[in-house]
């Protein structure tokens, strides 16, 4: 149903008549998020640029009965950002300032448009570190990543958004803006609200301003580029080197379809003759970096790898990182519909897990390319598939409900970094059991009575 005029009118006064979208060629944009295979559109979209004026559009909605789904830079991969029917897309990638950053404190506070990569370049000015690494880092806002847990290359060894987060500005679906958190490197007043926000999918409030930690930059890295004939092999070279109590920033994997694609694309050299690839990368004081780059060139050597690469210097090192960052990219290129899911399994199943993928990709006679943070338990599975062709898609989805339920069956999860939104909710229930998921439903039910912010995703309310 499209909306009221009053509405409408409504907010043009609050934001701007050129921040509202009504046409229907400038909703399509909208219309997707980074998912493959999702489209909806939007009755329209509003820009807001100030936390006021995501509280009055917030009143407005609510007032109206009308959805409201929160929109970074749409490089969602779960259809979290996915325009409900009948909704109202609040964008807030026009809120992108970093407001401040404390030395004293090692602390940023940014609004939640800003680019997980202007966040980075504004603590590497200042002499520090942001670690997480989302592979959309360059146009990704924070606001997202902190709605959505992302994870990335580096998280391993630094973890994930979650652990970098210490306060946020959210304005509750009913206009109310709450702070949660402080610049306290402890805290034990009450609930940890913060961290109900964190990983919550526009399902429970609008993240506005993010409060976060900085780490000192590390002195030094050194990284790794190791190939295999076996799959197993790289496998048994990670658990070997997690074994040596050695906890490298980056430790990831491409399994041969991969390779070649990405081969094809970013032409870094590639040896096309291996069954995988491990991209280590190991930093901190020099001295410890350069004997933990021996010691896992050694294990992958006793692994049986055929060839281990060592980056003589930064830009070297930008390269090898090019053959993991530009996976996504590479296989896109190949089929004309890209499915990338984040199956997660503990590292001890892992070998398991992507021999299960490879006899899944076998039986429903379909192209999977394989590849993910081997360290972390972490695999990104990638359809390469035609979503106009019906009769493929159903093998599509008949691939995905097997490996989930082994990642289940296995203890690990459904997915690691993505989330759930639209694309996985029908097997959060069997994940999270029947406590678990009449407890959140009551959280969301709180929080939000009215049912308008993102409904569908996650699970229905």
């Amino acid at each position: 149903m499209a909306l009221e005029q009053h509405m409408l009118s409504e907010l043009r006064r609050l934001v701007g008549a050129d921040q509202v979208l009504t046409a229907k060629e400038d909703l399509i944009p909208y219309s997707f998020d980074g998912t493959a295979a999702l489209q909806q559109l939007p009755e329209c979209v509003v820009f807001a640029r100030s936390t006021e004026q995501v509280v009055g559009v917030l009143k407005l909605a609510g007032q109206a009965r009308t959805p409201v789904v929160t929109r970074g830079s749409g490089t969602g991969l779960s259809g979290g950002s996915l325009p409900s029917p009948g909704s109202l897309v609040l964008g807030l990638a026009k809120m992108d300032k970093v407001l401040e950053l404390d030395r004293a404190n090692l602390t940023l506070l940014a609004e939640a448009g800003a680019t997980t990569q202007a966040i980075a370049d504004a603590a590497s000015a200042a002499g520090l570190f942001y670690p997480p690494d989302p592979g959309s880092l360059k146009i990704s806002t924070i606001g997202g990543n902190v709605a959505e847990n992302s994870g990335g290359l580096r998280g391993l060894k630094y973890g994930v958004t979650r652990n970098y987060v210490m306060g946020l500005e959210v304005v509750l679906p009913e206009g109310e803006v709450l702070w949660t958190g402080n610049k306290c490197v402890k805290d034990a007043a009450g609930y940890s609200l913060r961290d109900l926000f964190i990983g919550s999918e526009g399902t429970l409030g609008v993240i506005t301003k993010v409060l976060l930690k900085l780490i000192p930059k590390p002195a030094a890295q050194k990284t790794l580029l190791a190939t295999f004939p076996q799959m197993d092999q790289a496998a048994q070279t990670v658990s070997d080197i997690i074994a040596a109590q050695i906890i490298p920033c980056t430790l990831e994997f491409l399994d041969r379809t991969t390779i070649q694609c990405v081969e094809d694309f970013a032409r870094v050299g590639l040896p096309l003759d291996c069954e995988a690839l491990l991209l280590m990368e190991t930093d901190g004081h020099p001295g410890a970096v350069a004997e933990e780059a021996a010691q896992m060139e050694r294990i992958a050597r006793q692994n049986g790898a055929t060839e281990v690469r060592v980056a003589k210097d930064d830009a070297e090192a930008a390269r090898l990182a090019t053959a993991r960052r530009s996976a996504l990219s590479a296989l896109a290129r190949v089929s004309p519909t890209t499915i990338l899911e984040d199956a997660t399994v503990p590292r001890s199943e892992l070998a398991r897990m992507i021999r299960f993928v490879a006899a899944v990709a076998a039986k429903y006679q379909l192209r999977i390319g394989t590849f993910g943070h081997m360290g972390d338990g972490n695999l990104h599975p990638t359809f390469l598939t035609d979503e106009r062709n019906a009769e493929e898609m159903h093998r599509v989805e008949q691939a995905f409900q097997e490996i989930f339920t082994e990642a289940i069956r296995l203890g690990g999860t459904i997915t690691g970094e993505h989330g759930i939104g639209v694309s996985k909710k029908s097997f959060l229930p069997r994940f999270a059991g029947d406590a678990q998921m009449r407890v959140m439903r009551e959280l969301r039910r709180a929080l939000d009575p009215r049912g308008i912010l993102n409904p569908g995703k996650m699970f229905d309310a």
